[in-house]
């Protein structure tokens, strides 16, 4: 939930005492939205993140006996849980096979051919199709480090890419 519209870096380095404090849903379901957002206030759209990391606590708590749900229809159900952050869960916890589409995996794949939609949901489906359920996870992690490391939104270092020459994309 933290990470949309943030970067990882950021959000790491407020979780440590996010989770210090509020360790459990049923202590985070009882906090103060100010104090919340006082924690988280470094990353994007804080005041609105505050609410839902609280709003999620209750409904986890009430709902689904302070665990994690493990279904999308339920994640999704969770205020502030979206496709994404629903199908992180699902993947890193490995309930199910799951393909998350963040920023990075949408724009290194459509910049190496391997799909062409321009939404993410639709980028998601073009590369369930394209690949087993075994790699999703891995490729996932690769098509973001990739993204982080080498074929960076404002400056890919092409020249330095060992996919250069298989790439449509390539300066």
């Amino acid at each position: 939930m933290l990470s949309a519209q943030s970067t990882d870096k950021k959000v790491n380095e407020v979780t440590p005492e996010l989770y210090r404090r509020f360790p459990h849903f049923r202590d985070l379901q009882h906090a103060k939205v100010k104090e919340i957002e006082s924690l988280i206030r470094e990353v994007n759209y804080h005041k609105t993140k505050a609410k839902h990391l609280i709003a999620t606590s209750v409904r986890v708590c009430d709902v689904y006996s302070g665990k994690v749900p493990r279904t999308h229809e339920d994640l999704t159900s969770l205020p502030g849980v979206g496709n994404k952050t629903a199908n992180v869960v699902l993947s890193e916890l490995k309930i199910t096979p799951a393909f998350p589409v963040d920023t990075h995996v949408y724009r290194v794949s459509r910049r190496l051919g391997l799909a062409s939609a321009n939404t993410r949901d639709k980028v998601e489906l073009e590369l369930r199709e394209e690949f087993e359920p075994q790699i999703w996870r891995n490729l996932h992690h690769w098509l973001i480090f990739h993204g982080r490391r080498v074929c960076k939104a404002q400056r890919p270092l092409c020249s330095e890419c060992d996919l250069r020459k298989i790439c449509p994309s390539a300066e």
